[in-house]
């Protein structure tokens, strides 16, 4: 005899929605926006250093510098608000997650800033608002 989960469905069940169909739109969502973000910082004369950069303690999503600036910009991509602005999930932990990481990528690079910055890109449904110097 079957029994039901906690969602309702049989465990001998297969599973209606396919999971990695979902995650897959949802990289692809995520590479979009990232890539956005990307050619707005290219058409304002910034160099894009590097983009999901990684180390075991977490990762930046683009690194951009425009002369002696470095900005650390976290790319957060919604199709709609229905979980809220895209801004409002970069929380106080993933800001403190993100000083650390930025530390982190200013000791190991030779590049020596003048001035550091943080944003947030937000991409709702195809549209960029870029929060310059947020947090």
């Amino acid at each position: 005899m079957s029994r039901a989960n906690d969602a309702g469905l049989l465990r001998d069940e297969p599973c209606p929605l396919d999971v990695r169909a979902v995650t897959g739109r949802r990289r692809a969502l995520g590479a979009r926006g990232e890539e956005m973000a990307a050619d707005w910082y290219l058409a304002r004369g910034y160099e894009v250093l590097a983009r999901n950069w990684r180390c075991r303690e977490g990762e930046i999503d683009l690194i951009v510098r425009q002369q002696r600036t470095i900005v650390f910009c976290e790319v957060k991509t919604r199709s709609s608000t229905s979980f809220g602005h895209p801004a409002e999930a970069v929380t106080h932990a993933k800001r403190t997650r993100l000083r650390h990481l930025a530390a982190k990528w200013l000791d190991e690079s030779p590049v020596r800033p003048l001035r550091i910055r943080f944003d947030v890109a937000a991409v709702l449904d195809g549209e960029i608002e870029v929060l310059e110097g947020c947090f």
